[in-house]
């Protein structure tokens, strides 16, 4: 099963367990959520943020953990709009390797 149809169905069922809809609004809204989570985790990481009780290795690994947080959204964000995320990276960035 491809990556983006597994996390459509964990997505699915988040959405039913707590009883919302997934609208188009709800994607946008929840990247930009785990985007404030992943700059969160990063001022941890990097001493500019309070370590609010955890250790270094709980900071390090939250850190880690956002950025999947990030990818997965993203991911579902191009699902739910058909985007191509294979095809748009060949148009716009792979054009320039060397």
């Amino acid at each position: 099963m491809e990556l983006t149809q597994r996390l459509e169905k964990i997505s699915v069922g988040y959405g039913e367990r707590l009883g919302f809809d997934r609208d188009p609004d709800w994607f946008l809204l929840k990247l930009q959520e785990e985007v404030g989570e992943l700059t969160q985790a990063y001022l941890q990481h990097t001493g500019r943020a309070r370590a609010k009780g955890a250790t270094q290795d709980d900071i390090r690994s939250t850190f880690h953990q956002e950025f999947a947080d990030v990818l997965c959204q993203l991911l579902l964000f191009a699902h739910q709009h058909d985007v191509d995320l294979s095809q748009e990276i060949e148009r716009k960035w792979l054009v320039y390797e060397a």
